[in-house]
């Protein structure tokens, strides 16, 4: 028995490491071009059921050695499986709920009549990524339903203070900023996913208005349907950096 719960408990592990190596190598893979996006993510799916299945086998390996076998050893490999296959069987069944809770859309603006244009931003997207183009009336009212506190910013400074605090506002978050007309106030920038490397593109729209300056923001994905609410939160995150800077 003691060597049955051994195997058990070093099994899970190497399941769990597995499921661990799978994880990543969905996301680098996309992010190297080794195969499409969508293999990734369907990766993630085979991901899920292997640490699910890993985190079972550990559980009961973990509990064998505490009942039966008394196996420190045993109990010590079994935790740290049940530690790792959990984790990794979180990220894909965040994600999908994550997906389910969200509208299925992927362009995201603070201004639904006259969306801001990319301009900068069209050289850099490829002929596979969605246009630069808003996608219509039909998102517009997803986002209504789905994000009804996204709105233009108003803030009581002018546009030229404005805009170097969206520029601080889009650099503090990580974003690379591509184009930067101060003339037109706009501002256009990238945000790059960590593992995945999913590129969302950025376009910050100053107008002034009298003494202040209205801030409209949009964020569009280059590929996928469903953004996971990404573009949103990142509107927001923008917004509420450039207010802060308005005191």
């Amino acid at each position: 028995m003691v060597k049955l719960v051994n195997w058990l408990s070093l099994l899970g592990l190497a399941a769990a490491l597995g499921s661990v190596a799978g994880a990543l190598g969905s996301g680098l893979g996309t992010r190297f071009g080794w195969w499409h996006y969508r293999t990734g993510i369907a990766t993630l799916g085979t991901v899920f059921w292997v640490a699910c299945g890993a985190a079972v086998a550990c559980a009961l390996a973990a509990v064998l050695a505490m009942i039966v076998s008394r196996s420190r050893r045993a109990l010590a490999i079994g935790l740290i499986g049940l530690v790792l296959a959990g984790v990794t069987a979180w990220v894909p069944y965040n994600l999908r709920m994550t997906a389910r809770a969200v509208p299925p859309i992927h362009d995201i603006s603070t201004d639904l009549e006259n969306p801001p244009l990319f301009v900068r931003v069209a050289a850099l997207r490829s002929s596979e990524d969605h246009p630069v183009a808003y996608d219509g009336p039909a998102v517009a009212e997803m986002q209504r339903k789905g994000y009804p506190d996204l709105a233009p910013l108003t803030v009581s400074m002018p546009p030229a203070r404005a805009f170097v605090a969206a520029r601080a506002a889009l650099e503090s978050l990580g974003l690379e900023v591509v184009d930067a007309d101060a003339g037109q106030g706009r501002l256009e920038a990238v945000a790059t996913s960590m593992l995945f490397g999913f590129r969302d593109d950025v376009v910050v729209r100053l107008t002034p208005q009298g003494g202040a300056t209205r801030v409209d923001v949009r964020s569009k994905s280059r590929v996928g349907r469903n953004d996971f609410g990404q573009n949103a939160g990142r509107v927001r995150a923008i917004l509420d950096k450039v207010k802060s800077a308005a005191g």
